[in-house]
């Protein structure tokens, strides 16, 4: 799944913290700047389902 993450600089790196905690990042892109708003940034985002142990 791609997902696309807009925001300040701390806001996309809380984002993607919290993000790992739950699935598993496959790629990140570089931070784009966004035109029409100075100091915010988006990044795009691949993930997949974190692996689950079944067995318990």
């Amino acid at each position: 799944m791609k997902i696309r993450l807009d925001g300040t600089r701390p806001e996309i790196t809380y984002s993607m913290f919290r993000l790992r905690e739950i699935f598993t990042v496959t790629s990140v892109s570089r931070a784009y700047p966004n035109r029409h708003r100075p100091r915010q940034y988006h990044i795009y985002v691949n993930i997949v389902p974190r692996e689950t142990d079944h067995s318990r």
